[in-house]
């Protein structure tokens, strides 16, 4: 259950934190909503990318 917790939040984190910062350069740049499209989508594979190496789906490189 705790691991579930873990990854479902992992993923959760990367796709607030990429529309926070998407959110935040539109307001700077005045590009809405392009901005936050594009870095919720990045945050979504980020939270999937971070979900696949906690779960240990994918191993960090060796160096």
């Amino acid at each position: 259950m705790g691991k579930a917790f873990r990854l479902s939040s992992e993923f959760i984190a990367g796709v607030i934190a990429g529309a926070g910062l998407g959110w935040g350069f539109d307001a700077l740049l005045g590009t809405r909503p392009w901005g936050m499209i594009v870095l919720m989508m990045l945050g979504f594979g980020a939270g999937i990318w971070n979900v696949m190496r906690a779960s240990g789906f994918v191993r960090p490189p060796n160096g």
